[in-house]
């Protein structure tokens, strides 16, 4: 059901939350019969221009009727609520569960999508469509610099992105960090890539292996190609990133088998951007910086994270320990469960 809200407001963009406040509208209304405009809006805690916006337009529907002792269902109104009461229910449920997880994790916002991506049936089309829906919405119009990190989840978002997203935007992608010695396919490279290619939009490339010790990478940042993309990285606005388990992610980094042995030995759980953190959000372990680093996220005007399933659900708890408060999480409901029982 939440994929077919989706899809209802990728086509009439802010549908969803105009159909929200008109049914809350109905049912304040249907509960406080008759009711003055100024009573309804302390009763919903909306502005009294809204409650007049919304009530003149279900007054013209034919839901409502207004008269000098206030305003009173309909007929045809008690038969909209009635009807419309279990879709509602599934929808104002979803909602009300991404508001509680939002705030267990301390984070602005959190969507959730249907089933668990992990999961043996599972698929991660559902987080990636709900990503384009979110950044449709929320990236801002004119110029934006979007560094993107790697991934399957980050690949799979990039597949269902058009050229839609830069009506009224100048996008330039970039990579987040360097490679990480993973499937070329899923480096932040080649993601980064994808997403401008999908948008018709531009991107740069940044072709320094994650890898490499600090002594070897630090005069790379003095070549004037790569010093240009790593000050586009810094200055970026937008972050879409995703987050990993920490073995699954040590051993996709090609991580010496000692290393991991460490990672287990400290309890890592999680890593995002090169850091390993426990189950408390401890850093235990941490790549050298080539790229943008956590405590650059906070500058950043949006930040989107992107990771669901039960699998990763101690990953994505741990991991907002350290993200900054601003963080939109895209989540499905393996996570979402998984964390909200904790």
């Amino acid at each position: 059901m939440r994929e077919d809200w989706q899809w209802v407001n990728a086509i009439v963009p802010k549908m969803v939350t105009k159909l929200t406040s008109r049914f809350r509208v109905l049912q304040a209304i249907a509960s406080l019969q008759p009711v003055g405009r100024r009573t309804l809006a302390t009763s919903l805690d909306y502005s009294e221009r809204a409650v007049r916006t919304t009530t003149d337009a279900l007054a013209e529907l034919g839901f409502i009727q207004m008269s000098v002792k206030g305003m009173q269902m309909t007929r045809a109104g008690q038969q909209l609520l009635h009807g419309l009461g279990p879709v509602m229910e599934e929808l104002l449920g979803r909602q009300q569960q991404e508001a509680a997880l939002a705030q267990k994790l301390g984070i602005a916002h959190c969507t959730i999508v249907a089933g668990d991506s992990t999961a043996p049936t599972g698929s991660l089309m559902g987080l990636a469509r709900a990503a384009r829906q979110v950044l449709a919405d929320q990236l801002p119009l004119g110029a934006s610099t979007v560094a993107v990190m790697g991934g399957h989840t980050l690949a799979t978002v990039a597949s269902v992105l058009t050229p839609s997203l830069a009506v009224n935007r100048h996008l330039l992608f970039v990579p987040a960090r360097g490679g990480v010695g993973e499937s070329p396919a899923i480096q932040a490279n080649a993601v980064s890539a994808q997403m401008a290619q999908r948008t018709n939009s531009d991107f740069r490339s940044l072709f320094i292996p994650e890898q490499l010790n600090t002594a070897t990478y630090k005069p790379l940042f003095a070549e004037p190609a790569i010093h240009e993309v790593l000050e586009l990285i810094a200055h970026s606005n937008v972050v879409i990133h995703g987050i990993g388990q920490a073995l699954v992610m040590a051993k996709r980094r090609n991580i010496a088998p000692h290393v991991i042995d460490d990672l287990t030995a400290a309890h890592a759980v999680g890593e995002a951007f090169g850091y390993f953190f426990d189950a408390e959000g401890h850093v235990v372990s941490k790549f050298p910086r080539i790229g943008v680093e956590i405590e650059d996220l906070a500058a950043k005007q949006l930040v989107i994270a992107v990771a669901g399933g039960a699998e990763k659900g101690a990953a994505i708890a741990a991991y907002m320990h350290l993200a900054p408060a601003s963080t939109w999480l895209i989540t499905d409901e393996g996570a979402a469960d998984f964390v909200l029982k904790k």
